[in-house]
């Protein structure tokens, strides 16, 4: 294979690559979610162990945080199934043009599988979102 007949497949290769960059933002956003998820209940449960909180206290707003780390968490597994489609989208782009075998099919399987993937992690980050106003919800009605 020539350097002439490279380029074109690495213009194609450039926006799986570039969806690979947006998805890792995306990634490092989830994983900052959940960890702040995660000191949040280490926080009430500490909380509910030195005052000896009655279960119904806090028991609403660990419920709701297990949950929400639940949901982040099948986010950020969607969200990197779909980076790791767009990086074997690259490889099936490349071993096409070496190889010369039509993969027109593969390549749309794959890149649609990408993108649902990504579309279904944005609509359970969507989810966790609505659920952290219920949680809010909950502590003000509390104090309220």
């Amino acid at each position: 294979m020539s350097v002439q007949e490279l380029i074109p497949v690495i213009q194609m290769a450039i926006g799986p690559v570039i969806l690979i960059s947006g998805v890792g933002l995306l990634i490092l956003s989830m994983t900052n979610r959940l960890g702040r998820v995660i000191d949040r209940t280490r926080a009430l449960c500490a909380q509910k162990q030195e005052e000896g909180c009655p279960d119904g206290v806090l028991t609403d707003q660990l419920t709701i945080l297990m949950r929400r780390a639940q949901l982040i968490r099948l986010s950020i597994i969607l969200v990197s199934m779909s980076a790791l489609a767009s990086a074997v989208l690259i490889i099936v782009l490349f071993l096409a043009a070496y190889m010369g075998f039509e993969s027109a099919a593969l390549i749309t399987t794959i890149f649609l599988a990408g993108m649902i993937c990504l579309i279904l992690s944005l609509i359970v980050f969507i989810i966790d979102m609505n659920l952290s106003l219920s949680a809010l919800k909950v502590q003000v009605s509390r104090r309220g």
